[in-house]
């Protein structure tokens, strides 16, 4: 009986000539990586994108090492193994249940799914939750809009467009909604992005600590104009009009520019009823009221129960809930009071809601958002 010996695995003559020059650029690859000026590129201008940029590079040196491996061994395989005319009926190398080998290349890249997973997570709960540094910061809403975004500031009458001015080493949270369509807020330099959706406040938080004018773009197809939305497409660039822009600047001129908006858009209150007097609530448009919410207050005020806290506290049956007989203020939750701080505004524990003139709120504007709240139950 003839005892037939396995015969050994053979990868070819010039396999490990071929993997030491792949190791030769997979590894000058990786230190490219490390040391790629990414914010040359693209600056940096909080704490959590220079942990998105060190996450990127460990995923970009990774996949370029892996992509050098993968493509140069398909390379060398299909020349080594190519099919010879004097051995027509050859096949390549047979490494089936090779348990080792399985085994390895399980792991690894089971590993490697874990790590990126877990910095994933980390990074992101840096970037979306709140932090004690967060306390007193600025609350801006950014809101998205055919073709443009626009911007509402505590005590500054209506909406500011072009551009987002925040004071540096501010601690600020952006509550992102839309009017119309699906927007995606995006600003580059800070490496965050966030869709902003019609009904619904998305949120963002950062602290900026270089000044400067930094694009925002609207990274969700919303129409034929889109690209109007893009700074970056903007061929008269910044200060043109064209685009939106994120300015940062330290908290004098910041203060100087707040100034100017509330005296600019201080005309519009013309329209707008003062902050005194009594409103009519009679007439009031449910609908009106609801399409009001969602533009007005859903930054501040999420429509569910009174503890379902936003900034301010959830409005839905407001009017009707036991739990909750009294408004933040103390009154009675009327009818009636509920018109007077949307029309005098209030601040307290809270914080502080704008007032009519504030938030660009008629006497019938008032009327229906009040006709909405009582039917919210």
């Amino acid at each position: 009986m003839v005892e037939h010996k396995s015969q050994p695995i053979s990868l070819g003559r010039g396999f490990w000539i071929v993997t030491a020059i792949l190791s030769l650029a997979a590894i000058a690859s990786i230190i490219y990586w490390i040391y790629a000026p990414i914010e040359s590129w693209v600056p940096a201008i909080i704490l959590t994108a220079h942990q998105v940029d060190v996450f990127f590079r460990f995923l970009a040196a990774a996949g370029t090492a892996l992509y050098i491996f993968v493509c140069g061994y398909i390379l060398y395989f299909a020349i080594e193994f190519r099919a010879r005319k004097d051995e027509p009926d050859a096949i390549g190398v047979q490494i089936h249940d090779n348990h080792k080998l399985e085994f390895w290349w399980t792991l690894i890249p089971t590993i490697f799914i874990v790590v990126i997973a877990a910095v994933s997570v980390y990074i992101w709960g840096q970037i979306i939750l709140p932090s004690n540094n967060q306390a007193g910061g600025l609350v801006v809403e950014a809101i998205g809009h055919q073709f443009d975004f626009t911007f509402r500031y505590p005590e500054i009458n209506g909406e500011v467009s072009g551009e987002l001015h925040l004071p540096i080493n501010v601690p600020v949270t952006l509550n992102l909604t839309s009017s119309d369509v699906i927007h995606s807020f995006w600003i580059p330099a800070m490496r965050l992005k966030q869709d902003t959706i019609p009904g619904m406040v998305t949120e963002i938080r950062l602290t900026p600590y270089v000044k400067g004018r930094f694009p925002i773009i609207c990274a969700q197809f919303c129409g034929p104009l889109h690209s109007k939305m893009n700074a970056l497409t903007s061929q008269a660039g910044p200060g043109s009009g064209q685009g939106q822009w994120v300015v940062v600047e330290d908290q004098a001129k910041y203060d100087a520019w707040y100034r100017n908006m509330q005296i600019k858009n201080a005309h519009e209150s013309n329209a707008l009823p003062s902050t005194t007097g009594t409103i009519a609530l009679t007439g009031g448009d449910v609908a009106a009221g609801k399409a009001l919410f969602s533009q007005k207050c859903s930054a501040c005020h999420a429509l569910g129960p009174f503890d379902q806290r936003i900034v301010g506290p959830g409005l839905k049956n407001v009017l009707h809930d036991p739990a909750h007989p009294n408004l933040v203020n103390g009154d009675p939750a009327t009818p009636g009071n509920v018109a007077k701080i949307l029309q005098q505004g209030y601040t307290g524990s809270m914080g502080t809601m704008p007032n009519s003139t504030t938030n660009g709120l008629s006497d019938k504007d008032i009327a229906n958002l009040v006709a909405f709240l009582n039917s919210s139950k």
